[in-house]
Formats: C-alpha cells, sequence, structure tokens
C-alpha cells in the first residue's frame, strides 16, 4: 500500500484551505496517510526563516489566503480571533486519535483547522478539542489522554520534517517524491495516477 506521509500544523491556514482533498486522493488510490502535526514556527525558523514575518509577506499572505478560499469555494476568517495559539494541545490530540484509531482522521484536523480559520475559536482549549474529537469520530477523552507521549511524537515529527526536507505546511511525501502546499495536491493526485 502506498503511504502518504503528511506534515501539518493544526491551525495552517493552508491545511484548512486543503479540506479533505487528501483524503479523497488517498482513498482514489488505495494509499496510507500517516499524520504528523508539527510546530510550524519551529519548523519555519529551523529552515533559516526569521521568526517575525516581514509585514509584505504577511499581507501577500493574506491576499494569497483569501484567493485561494475564493478559488476553492470556502470562507475563510481574514484575521482569525486566535491565531496565532499554541498548537500543541491540538496536535497531541491528532497524535493520540492517530493511535487510538476508530475515527476520521481527515475530520479531525479539518475540524481544527475550521475552528481557527472560520470559526474564530481557539485550538488550545480543551473544549474546542475535544468537540473536534468528537465530531470526528472519536472519544473526547483523547484529549487528556497521552500527553507524554504526544509531546514526544510531536518533537520528534518536527526532527523527522528537517531531516526530510520539509520545508513548509502542509507536505506530503511519497517515498522520495515531495509535494509542498494546498495547492499541490493535484499534482499528488497526478503523481499517483502515473501522470507525473
Amino acid at each position: 500500500m502506498t503511504r502518504i506521509d503528511y506534515y501539518f500544523a493544526t491551525i495552517s491556514p493552508f491545511v484548512y484551505l486543503a479540506g479533505t482533498r487528501l483524503e479523497k486522493i488517498a482513498a482514489r488510490h488505495g494509499a496510507q496517510i500517516i499524520y504528523k502535526p508539527l510546530d510550524g514556527p519551529a519548523l519555519f525558523s529551523r529552515m533559516g526563516r526569521p521568526a517575525q514575518v516581514h509585514p509584505a509577506r504577511g499581507e501577500y499572505a493574506a491576499q494569497d489566503r483569501r484567493r485561494q478560499a475564493k478559488k476553492l469555494g470556502v470562507k475563510i476568517s481574514e484575521r482569525p480571533a486566535y491565531f496565532p495559539t499554541n498548537r500543541a494541545p491540538s496536535a497531541y490530540a491528532v497524535i493520540a486519535a492517530q493511535a487510538a484509531g476508530g475515527g476520521d482522521m481527515g475530520a479531525l484536523v479539518q475540524a481544527l483547522a475550521r475552528a481557527c480559520w472560520l470559526e474564530d475559536r481557539n485550538v488550545a482549549e480543551d473544549d474546542v478539542i475535544r468537540a473536534a474529537l468528537n465530531e470526528a469520530g472519536f472519544d473526547p477523552g483523547l484529549a487528556d489522554s497521552g500527553l507524554l507521549a504526544g509531546a514526544e511524537t510531536y518533537a520528534a515529527n518536527l526532527e523527522e520534517a528537517v531531516a526530510r526536507g520539509v520545508i513548509g505546511v502542509p507536505f506530503y511525501i511519497l517515498g522520495e517524491e515531495k509535494f509542498w502546499g494546498q495547492d499541490r495536491l493535484e499534482d499528488l493526485d497526478q503523481y499517483l495516477s502515473g501522470k507525473l
């Protein structure tokens, strides 16, 4: 079975814009997705990007998010009430959910991203995480379990991402093939179809 390693940050606007397209592509091709949440700002600093985003880059990113959302037919908050926020608790919940199984991982990742980028909710808060777990068919109690293992995996995902050449999120790796950004999902689909 083809494996897609999916590196992402739970509050990335581009993870939100990706929606569940990755899951649909994987289903179409019989591929397995391994979800690897990580600390996006820590990744950027490890890649040599400054911690502070230059105002011109921030302005461009806001315009690009708006255009991408319009192109995809989804709504997005221009200035979410809780961005940035502590991503670790939501990432730990994703890690616990993947280990537990039984729910819809794509729906969980999307519920967390949507909470930030559409619903103006804080994904660092337990009630928001529990609601996302419940919506995706997982036990909401996973928000309280495996915190140490979640922290260790979260840190390990960052180290693995740096070692594998991940340069941003969302990032998808199939063997040696790498795809960066929600706008490359069509390329990933074509690659799996043997067209690229």
